[in-house]
């Protein structure tokens, strides 16, 4: 049976004065009334008698009061719960008439129950984490979302460089007409070294047969003392002058040009290895990015399946890339009302033992939503008490200067003649 409050009776507490309250079972108790009448000091004492000093208001003494604040509530158990006294000693007696502590009441009081804006102001993440620890399956997705973002971004890299490559590509020239491969020029280098070596040749013998020409004017001065030398020399003369007389040098334009025509297709031939290559790496890069995207997909997935057998608290609630999503709408995009049941429900699902919430604030909801919400929580079995400034029809009471309208209130205790107090029965 989860714990939810049948009565509670508060006094001397921040703005309230004397407050009874009987809230109801099930569904919504708002607590009306104008502004700065005691309203959320009602929640406060709640909180407060329930939560443990953590939740004390730094100034929980009525001001101008002579009695300390006095505080009970009667749980649907018969569990007594009760701060009174000047140190506002706690008192707790179950049904059978054991006492007990705090310890016993945080057993079943759920910390966010009593303080739902802590909840709600938290980040979106924050909220994705609470529900996906109520549901059990937080570890599960953080290692799929881990999976995903390692292979997403590698995935990202990839596309990067496949547009890299594709880009290149595109942007080198193509030449058709050119073989698939660098050619070698070494032939035609060792053909030219050949020519060149006999037009060097060809110099040589030119340089000698210009140097007997000057050795034959020579002795042709000297004719007449060197006739034997003469006819010898003319000899060799004639020799050399038969050797060298049909000579011809061979040009290497054809090969130079030949060897420039083979650095421009090979450059040529190059240019399409490079544009070949970039495609292929392109292709490479491509398939590995289409094959990342299809295993993202399957942990999307399995992230999906994950949360679509969870017990959710509430239908249309999941979480998606760390985010709490209800009805597919983002914590910030989701109305007021919207985020207040999601908040309950998620609460609600943190300690099921805790049948209760506090809810502050209650204007942002009109009344048709209002409505809603109520018959909402009488479907989950779930009490909420809350505050809304008004003093319409859909106030369960209305708080005025502290009382509750139209309850009694309790005339003024006479002034203590000694240093201690008691507090009067309502």
């Amino acid at each position: 049976m989860s714990m939810k409050i049948n009565k509670l009776e508060i006094e001397n507490v921040k703005r309230v004065k004397a407050v009874k309250i009987e809230p109801s079972a099930n569904g919504l108790t708002i607590i009306g009334g104008k502004n700065n009448q005691g309203k959320t000091s009602v929640l406060d004492a709640i909180a407060w008698t329930l939560g443990g000093e953590r939740f004390r208001p730094s100034q929980a003494s009525r001001e101008g009061s002579t009695i300390p604040p006095n505080l009970k509530i009667v749980m649907n158990n018969g569990l007594v719960v009760e701060r009174k006294g000047k140190n506002s000693s706690l008192k707790v007696t179950d049904p059978s008439g054991q006492k007990a502590g705090q310890q016993l009441l945080d057993g079943f009081v759920e910390q966010l129950a009593l303080n739902l804006p802590k909840f709600m102001e938290g980040s979106s993440k924050e909220k994705a984490n609470t529900l996906l620890q109520i549901i059990g399956v937080g570890p599960q997705l953080v290692e799929l979302e881990r999976q995903e973002k390692e292979m997403f971004n590698e995935r990202t890299y990839i596309g990067r460089t496949a547009d890299q490559k594709e880009k290149y590509a595109k942007e080198q020239p193509y030449f058709p007409d050119v073989p698939s491969t660098p050619i070698s020029a070494s032939e035609l280098i060792r053909q030219q070294q050949e020519i060149l070596a006999r037009n060097g040749e060809n110099q040589r013998k030119r340089e000698r047969r210009h140097q007997l020409e000057q050795e034959y004017q020579k002795v042709t001065e000297q004719i007449q003392a060197l006739l034997q030398e003469q006819s010898r020399l003319e000899e060799d003369l004639k020799v050399a002058r038969e050797s060298a007389e049909d000579l011809v040098d061979q040009s290497t334009a054809e090969l130079e040009q030949n060897i420039a025509d083979i650095e421009e297709t090979n450059r040529k031939v190059r240019a399409n290895l490079d544009k070949d290559k970039a495609e292929e790496d392109a292709k490479d890069y491509r398939a590995q990015y289409n094959a990342l995207t299809t295993r993202i997909e399957e942990v999307r997935k399995q992230k999906a399946d994950l949360l679509k057998g969870a017990d959710l608290p509430l239908p249309g609630l999941s979480v998606e890339e760390g985010e709490l999503i209800y009805n597919g709408q983002e914590w910030d995009n989701m109305s007021g009302s919207e985020q207040l049941r999601v908040s309950t429900a998620i609460v609600r699902r943190l300690n099921p033992d805790c049948g209760f919430v506090l809810l502050d604030k209650l204007e942002q909801m009109d009344l048709d939503t209002l409505q809603e919400f109520g018959k909402w929580l009488e479907q989950e079995g779930l009490q909420a008490i809350a505050t809304r400034v008004s003093t319409g029809d859909e106030c369960s009471i209305i708080i005025d200067d502290g009382y509750v309208s139209g309850q009694d209130v309790p005339a003024a205790p006479e002034p203590p003649k000694q240093t201690g107090w008691k507090a009067g029965d309502f």
